[in-house]
Order: C-alpha cells, then sequence, then structure tokens
C-alpha cells in the first residue's frame, strides 16, 4: 500500500507581506505582552508550522477523506493517523500559538494565529475541527464560567488532553435556536438534569482525547420562550469521576464532504442520568456566551474558506505550469506549432488571476479584521474613543468575511477544477476535495444568508450608523489620496464608484425601513454584503499594489514576480470585479420583488 503525501501547498511569501508590510505587526509588537516576538521568531513560526502541516496533516487529507468516520461501541472512531496528529499537534504548541501563557499557550499576536490556523485548515479542513472547536469551548469557560470550572474543564482542553463542542441546533428548530427543547432541571446539588437531543455537532464525538465537554444550550424549567429563555450548560462525556454521563450517539451524517470530520446527532439523558453545569453562575444568559464562541467560529469558518480556495489556487497554478495542451492563440492555425503549457491559454490565465485576487484579497481582509481585534483590546482603557472604531469595524467585517471567505472556498475551488479541465475533477489531484469540503462553510455558524440579515438588519445601524460611515470614510479616505496613482488611478476610481454605490444602498434600505418595505431588504441583503466585500477586498487589493508598486522596482527574482502579481491581481479585480457593485446597486434600486409575488404552486410546479 503506498504511503499518503502531501499536495497542501501555502503561499509563505504572501503570509509575511500581510504581517510586515501591509499591516506592520512591528507596531503591535512594540506592546510590552510581545517582548518575546520579532520579525525572526514570526517567520520561524511560519516556516515550522508549514514544515508541520506537510508532514503530519497534509498526507491524512485524502485518506481521512475515503476511510471516514464510524461508530465502533457507542463512539467514534476518526480515521487512521487522526489520533498521532492531533497528539503531535498539541505537543508541539500549534493550538496555543495566541493563547494566554496562563492557558499554556504562547502569547503570539493573533495576526501570526491566523496564518498557522490557514495552515492548518487548508492542510487538513476535517481534521482541523476537532481542535478549533474544542478552542472555541475552552475559551468560552475561560472567558465566563468560574475560577473553578477553568481548573476543572478549560485547563484540559487548552492542551488537548480533553476535546469540545457546542451544541445548538435540534431536529425540528435548524436556525431557530430559539425554538430549541432541551430541557435543563435544576438538582438539589446545584447541578441539572439535562435531556434533550442536538444534531450537526462537529466533533460530537472522536476517540483522540480522553474526554469530551460539550457546551449544550437548553432551557432550564419555567423558562421564558425563546433565546432569552437558554441557559448554556457545561455536560462533559464523562463525568469527572470517570463514570458514564448518559450522553449517547446513535448516528454520525454521510456528508457530500469534509469526511474526516464527525458530525453526530447526540442524546443527552435518554436514560435521565445526563448531569451538566451552568456556564457561571447566572441562568438564562445562554445566547449571549454562546455567541463569545460564535463570532470567534464565524471568523474561523470564513479562514476555512480561503484556506480550501487558497490550496486549490495554488495547486492549479502549478498544474498550469506543467500541462501541455494544444497550441498558442499565436499558432491556433498552425497543425504543426508546438503544445504550449496551458497556464499560457488566455482563458487559463484569466481562472488563475480569478483565483489569485479573490484568495488574496480575502486573506487580506481576514488580517484586516484579526488587526482591528488586536487594536481593540490594546486601546481599550486608554483611548476608548480609537478602541471603539476598531471594535465596530470588526463587528462590521466579521459577516462578510465569515460569507465571502466561504463563498470563495467553493467558488475558487470550482474554478480551480475548471482550469484543469478533466484531471481537476479526478481524485488524483486534490482540488475536488477541496470544493467538496468547502461547500459546508456558507451554512455553518448560521448560513451566509443569516450573516446577511445580521449585516443589514444590525451591523449597519449599531453605533447609530457610525460603524458603516467610518467603514466609508476609510475607503474614500485611500481613494481619494491615491485616484492621482500613475499606475493606479483608474482602478482607484472604480473603486471610489463601488464606494459610493454601497453608501447609496444604505441609504436604500433606511428608506424601505421608514416607509414599510421591510421584506425588500432580506430580498437583497445577501446581494448588499457581496457588494461591501468585495469593495472592502477591493480596496486591500489596491493598498497592496500600492505598496509593491513602491518595492518592486530595487527588487529581483521572486521578490520582483511577487510584488507585480500585487499589481495585476488588483488591477485585474478592480477592472472585472468592482463594477459588478455599481450594477449590484441598481438592481437593488430598481426593487424587483418577483420572488415575492410569485405563487407558491408556480414554485416547482410538475
Amino acid at each position: 500500500m503506498s504511503q499518503p503525501i502531501n499536495r497542501y501547498k501555502a503561499d509563505l511569501r504572501d503570509f509575511e507581506f500581510l504581517l510586515f508590510e501591509q499591516f506592520n505587526i512591528d507596531e503591535l509588537l512594540k506592546d510590552p505582552k510581545y517582548a518575546d516576538w520579532g520579525k525572526e521568531q514570526i517567520e520561524m513560526v511560519i516556516n515550522e508550522a508549514y514544515r508541520f502541516v506537510k508532514e503530519y496533516l497534509g498526507p491524512l487529507n485524502a485518506t481521512g477523506d475515503k476511510e471516514g468516520c464510524k461508530i465502533v461501541d457507542g463512539r467514534v472512531q476518526v480515521p487512521t493517523g487522526f489520533k498521532a496528529a492531533w497528539k503531535a499537534l498539541y505537543e508541539n504548541g500549534w493550538k496555543g500559538i495566541a493563547e494566554s501563557p496562563d492557558h499554556g499557550g504562547q502569547g503570539a499576536p493573533r495576526l501570526l494565529q491566523i496564518c498557522v490556523e490557514e495552515m492548518i485548515s487548508g492542510s487538513n479542513t476535517a481534521f482541523s475541527m476537532y481542535p478549533g472547536l474544542t478552542l472555541g469551548a475552552a475559551e468560552v469557560i475561560a472567558s465566563v464560567g468560574t475560577p473553578e470550572q477553568h481548573e476543572k474543564y478549560s485547563s484540559k482542553m487548552f492542551v488537548g488532553k480533553w476535546g469540545g463542542t457546542m451544541c445548538l441546533t435540534e431536529p425540528h428548530a435548524g436556525s431557530d435556536v430559539g425554538a430549541a427543547t432541551t430541557s435543563a432541571k435544576k438538582n438539589a446539588d446545584g447541578t441539572y438534569s439535562i435531556r434533550g437531543t442536538k444534531i450537526f455537532i462537529s466533533g460530537g464525538d472522536h476517540d483522540m482525547g480522553e474526554n469530551i465537554v460539550h457546551l449544550v444550550l437548553a432551557r432550564i424549567e419555567g423558562a421564558k420562550a425563546g433565546t432569552k429563555g437558554l441557559s448554556l450548560f457545561i455536560v462533559p462525556r464523562q463525568r469527572l469521576d470517570g463514570s458514564d454521563n448518559d450522553v449517547t450517539v446513535p448516528s454520525i451524517e454521510h456528508k457530500m464532504g469534509i469526511n474526516g470530520s464527525a458530525t453526530c446527532v447526540i442524546n443527552f439523558g435518554d436514560n435521565d442520568a445526563c448531569v451538566g453545569e451552568l456556564v457561571g453562575t447566572v441562568e438564562h444568559q445562554g445566547m449571549a456566551q454562546m455567541f463569545l464562541m460564535m463570532n470567534g467560529a464565524r471568523i474561523g469558518v470564513g479562514l476555512q474558506g480561503l484556506s480550501c480556495a487558497a490550496s486549490a489556487y495554488l495547486n492549479a497554478a502549478d498544474y498550469a505550469k506543467d500541462r501541455k495542451q494544444g497550441p498558442s492563440i499565436k499558432n491556433f492555425k498552425d497543425a504543426n506549432a508546438p503544445k504550449v503549457n496551458i497556464i499560457e491559454h488566455p482563458d487559463v490565465r484569466r481562472m488563475l488571476i480569478e483565483m489569485k485576487a479573490k484568495v488574496e484579497g480575502t486573506r487580506a481582509l481576514g488580517a484586516k479584521l484579526t488587526n482591528h481585534m488586536e487594536w481593540a483590546a490594546r486601546l481599550a482603557g486608554k483611548d476608548d474613543a480609537k478602541a471603539g472604531y476598531h471594535h465596530g469595524q470588526v463587528e462590521l467585517l466579521t459577516p462578510l468575511y465569515k460569507s465571502y471567505g466561504s463563498d470563495i472556498g467553493f467558488e475558487v475551488s470550482a474554478l480551480a477544477i475548471q482550469s484543469m479541465g478533466g484531471a481537476g475533477f479526478l481524485k488524483d489531484h486534490p482540488v475536488e476535495q477541496y470544493c467538496r469540503d468547502a461547500k459546508i462553510f456558507a451554512i455553518y455558524e448560521g448560513t451566509n444568508h443569516i450573516q446577511a440579515l445580521d449585516l443589514v438588519g444590525r451591523k449597519l445601524a449599531q453605533n447609530g450608523g457610525a460603524n458603516v460611515r467610518a467603514f466609508l470614510g476609510d475607503v474614500q479616505a485611500f481613494v481619494a489620496a491615491n485616484k492621482e496613482h500613475p499606475a493606479l488611478g483608474p482602478s482607484v476610481a472604480l473603486l471610489g464608484k463601488a464606494a459610493e454605490a454601497v453608501g447609496g444602498t444604505v441609504m436604500k434600505f433606511v428608506q424601505w425601513n421608514s416607509s414599510g418595505k421591510f421584506e425588500q431588504t432580506p430580498l437583497v441583503a445577501n446581494r448588499f454584503l457581496n457588494m461591501m466585500a468585495e469593495t472592502v477586498i477591493g480596496w486591500l487589493l489596491l493598498d497592496q499594489a500600492r505598496i509593491a508598486l513602491g518595492k518592486s522596482e530595487g527588487a529581483s527574482g521572486n521578490d520582483k514576480a511577487f510584488y507585480e502579481g500585487k499589481r495585476y491581481a488588483a488591477q485585474f479585480f478592480a477592472q472585472n470585479v468592482l463594477p459588478n457593485v455599481v450594477g449590484a446597486a441598481r438592481i437593488i434600486a430598481a426593487e424587483d420583488s418577483s420572488a415575492l409575488q410569485i405563487p407558491d404552486e408556480a414554485l416547482g410546479t410538475v
């Protein structure tokens, strides 16, 4: 039997560009808490993380997809090699790069962590789900649980001794979390008896950690209906004394992708013997507490989509440079003309530059979002106005990153298949798996439509609209400063028009709300989210091109090619994508309501 091989690829130079040239991590490193971190340490981590994922995780991606998970004696068995990878991941400290040393972490900037996380996820998305959810659950307990709960539970989760999950969805409720019926009955000793069924629980069971801690949303007997009546409970698979806690896994889902990730149905309390404890000390705070994890998870899902897209693009580019087929378009009438590498064919080049622009632009969006998080935390209590600005941008950009990142995960992977032709559809190459794995991300952690509703229904109005005004002001300031740029001026002008279209559409929403046209807004919310995402990505790509053009003259070799790539990717996106923002604004302003008016009977007629 042949040994599994790594097919994961990452662009380490782009990571370094983001950190040191576009987002100037050196400014963050002046904070005393980062005293142990400098350029040398950061570059070493990036290189070592890449070596680790290529050695441990990448080779298990295709084999884990093929083998999948299975239930044996009531417990989930993960694919061959996952246990060893889990052990190595934690022994090498890769999940704790940015965690506080108090939690066993290394205290690095989160800008570095997202680079490491992209490599972990991109090399093996299914595997990355387990430690990703464990970290999120551990952070919730450490943040809003009691010190005793941290000692009992999250301290073991941070180091991978125990796993963790979040349990929201129920069979009858789907995305309507407030309809949850899982119940909690208070016991005399202060614990709660938990009873109910949760579905679609990623990493809901596995055999890599000694125990699994579930964060379960449930309604205490007598609590009000809806989300305000929900509380959050710590429910371990096994009790602290090692005994069974009446948590069972009757089945796992058989999915289109991420087959190495166990997506479980979990029953709590079938025998009335499931015991949990309230997170913290206050009841009915479940949704607020769970959102601490969900907001981080939404950023993580955007990164998952990006990570699949990034490796799919690089694999497609390598294939295009090596695969010979057909003559050059310049010699298409010459039957004896030599075959050329398909990277010379114009349509393949178009697909490759589109993939490049969307991947690198979305990666920059993730870095921008994380940079705002860093500065919001650093300035809190020192300059509350600036901290508020950064926090507001985090709120505004999170649904954009989650949605656009998850969308391009699938779209770019599909484009990579297309650029490779029939070979891309074969399991001989990794891009077909990236495409299958990535489709779920648009559904995870609140579907992309839920993200769009959150954007137009809540985020645009936050802080009296100041957050979106600050965002548009930042874009317009960039346009004003660069509209006369000798190479980028025409592209910057297109960015200005896109920003105007976004601002105009925001005002359209205000008009609809004041005139009672409430149904019109959710009808176009997804379109608007994409408009806004494409605007910010166009801005970030043009900013990259501005930086690159300033450095390319003195560069040579690979560095010169890298900088030139930044220029052309930005110009392509500006010329080919940003005009769609203006067109989308016109479509929205036209107020078409055909989807609302068509009779139910006219849909799906047979």
